[in-house]
């Protein structure tokens, strides 16, 4: 009889499981070209590194779904933790940068990427900053856009834990 571990710890084996983590942070890129582009809800620099985080769960994934592999899973691994954890802290600090009482409380105004890599010049549809940290307008069930981010990216870190963590017990970290 198959334990839930076992199962689990096969599942991530599937490229189907990397498809739903893939059309997953797919559609919160969606979303949030939706807010953008329809809603006219503007993303500060905490918000396109948030989204660059996202993207990084998004490539993670799409590797093993095009060459499911030992190595291909590992680096898919890697960089689903890595995003999702660097997602959570980026969404952690945008909150207290909204939070904080301080006339110092302030984000960049060009995203930060590193010269090799100028995302901003490359794709600005994607990762220009026109918004304002400090703008906390959009609410939904009492939350704003940090506070969703944080709740995502820790699902994504927990999913990982769980799944990682099977894996692990089952004798097949890859």
């Amino acid at each position: 009889m198959m334990t839930i571990i076992h199962w689990i710890s096969r599942w991530a084996e599937q490229k189907s499981a990397w498809l739903l983590l893939f059309l997953s942070a797919f559609g919160l890129l969606a979303c949030a070209l939706y807010f953008q582009y329809v809603n006219g809800l503007q993303p500060c620099v905490m918000c396109i590194y948030q989204r660059t985080a996202v993207i990084g769960v998004m490539l993670s994934a799409l590797v093993v779904v095009l060459f499911n592999s030992g190595i291909t899973r590992m680096i898919g691994f890697i960089g689903w933790a890595v995003s999702a954890g660097w997602g959570f802290l980026l969404a952690k600090e945008h909150y207290e940068i909204i939070h904080t009482n301080s006339f110092f409380s302030s984000c960049e105004i060009v995203p930060n990427f590193p010269s090799f890599l100028p995302l901003y010049d490359w794709l600005p549809a994607l990762f220009e900053a026109k918004g304002d940290c400090l703008d906390d307008g959009w609410r939904t069930f009492g939350l704003g856009m940090p506070e969703w981010m944080m709740v995502i990216f820790g699902v994504y870190a927990v999913v990982f834990i769980l799944v990682f963590g099977c894996r692990i017990l089952d004798k097949k970290p890859f």
